[in-house]
């Protein structure tokens, strides 16, 4: 099995400190490396793997000013493309632009949606819906047009986050400075409880943050650490008697949310989203709908053991368990499009690509010094074209040799067939019909 990785290329995979999908190609890719299954990484130049990297931008767009975005995404995901037949499955992480290149392969694609970005972007995994398999992340975040191949909750590594069985006194809030995120909540909370907060992520709104963050900073109520890398992360988390995550939006997942509890550390979360398939109210922390009640969660977290947070994690949401649930992904994936030879075809096979009202492509394999039998069409009109190895065309009483990227027109009502005169190499091609109906056994000599 030959996976293709495609990440995001707006940080590091994986980051230094924020980037969360860079963050869960990371772990999936080196979980994968760590199974034995051949990996190659479609990242930044500076990324940090044990795949083989494949890289077209050097630095991510989000941490080099002089990176034009549009340019290096469209050369990151052509590059992967014009090798696509190297692989036997494409992953993208990379929302849905690669989508839009998947008719271009035979090779099947399967696309991690790391959450919808606006309604506006679901046509485009509508047009593809039936041509790639999708993976949600969460229940929560399934759009009802669209058919999903499995959810797979991320993972995480349990060795990078260390179990603090008693906390300091204090709150942390770990996420984007944005008000879909809560901050000005957080702070609400914190200060109606008496308890100092500290408050970590980048700034993504800087309205937001200037007009109703950084007003209430104050030395030993409410402190701001800006972005943190893996280490201070898990100090920061491990610490805190709770992470308070009041969000106002349907948040697709949550990575900081079990990280806390990884650490030992409950979680205080608005009720959105996928949170009740992450939190157990009253167990490893509460779910609740506004600032007063996360208030009342504070008071009550003595009710909450910590080692259970940790257990939670390692039974739902550790690294191994993702890892395995991906493995079974591509199996299923290679499984439902394997080219397998067919029976009553000495010749070799075809795959079906397409099979719509007023045309359908094939993928044909013909072995090594075989062919097909002749055939005629009532209804439709064929269009080969050769892929790899030669094809001997026979169309009516003309006989030609053919080489990959030329084609041959076939008219409807001519007796035709191909032959693959090599001793060693399979005659790949792909034939394109038209017509009004499609009959594949009309005249068989």
């Amino acid at each position: 099995m030959h996976i293709a990785m495609l990440s995001p290329i707006a940080w590091r995979t994986p980051p230094r400190h924020y980037g969360p999908w860079e963050n869960v190609v990371s772990l999936l890719t080196e979980g994968l490396i760590r199974r034995g299954i051949n990996v190659t990484l479609y990242a930044t130049g500076d990324s940090l793997t044990k795949a083989k990297l494949k890289a077209v931008c050097m630095r991510g767009y989000e941490e080099d000013s002089d990176v034009i975005p549009k340019v290096e995404e469209c050369l990151h995901i052509s590059e992967l493309f014009e090798h696509a037949d190297q692989y036997d499955v494409i992953h993208n992480h990379f929302d849905f632009l690669p989508l839009s290149y998947s008719s271009m392969t035979t090779t099947p694609m399967v696309a991690t949606i790391h959450g919808f970005s606006s309604p506006a972007i679901l046509p485009v995994y509508e047009k593809y819906n039936k041509k790639v398999f999708y993976i949600s992340i969460s229940d929560s975040d399934r759009a009802p047009s669209l058919d999903y191949l499995a959810t797979i909750h991320h993972g995480i590594k349990l060795d990078e986050f260390s179990f603090q069985a008693k906390p300091d006194n204090y709150l942390v809030f770990l996420g984007r400075i944005h008000k879909d995120k809560g901050a000005r909540e957080a702070i609400d909370i914190a200060l109606a409880s008496g308890i100092k907060l500290v408050m970590a992520g980048i700034i993504q709104d800087k309205d937001y943050f200037d007009e109703c963050v950084a007003p209430q900073f104050k030395p030993g109520k409410i402190e701001f650490l800006g972005s943190v890398g893996p280490e201070k992360r898990n100090a920061l988390l491990g610490g805190a008697m709770a992470l308070l995550h009041p969000i106002f939006f349907n948040e697709p997942f949550g990575l900081s949310v079990i990280e806390a509890m990884a650490c030992g550390t409950p979680v205080i979360a608005f009720n959105r989203g996928s949170m009740p398939e992450l939190i157990e109210h009253g167990k490893n922390g509460f779910l609740v709908t506004d600032v007063d009640q996360a208030v009342t969660a504070v008071s009550q977290l003595n009710s909450i053991n910590r080692s259970d947070c940790r257990l939670h994690v390692e039974q739902f949401f550790n690294v191994d368990r993702m890892v395995d649930d991906y493995i079974n992904a591509y199996q299923q994936i290679m499984d439902k499009t394997a080219r397998k030879p067919n029976p009553n075809h000495s010749w070799g096979y075809y795959t079906l690509l397409t099979d719509s009202t007023h045309y359908k492509i094939r993928e044909i394999t013909v072995f090594p010094g075989k062919r097909t039998s002749i055939q005629s069409h009532r209804n439709s009109d064929k269009h080969w074209l050769i892929v790899s190895g030669l094809g001997e065309a026979t169309v009516e009483d003309r006989i030609s040799t053919y080489k990959p990227s030329q084609s041959i027109d076939i008219p409807r009502h001519s007796k035709h067939r191909i032959h693959n005169p090599s001793n060693s190499i399979d005659l790949r091609l792909i034939e394109i019909q038209t017509g009004d109906a499609f009959e594949d056994d009309d005249t068989h000599t």
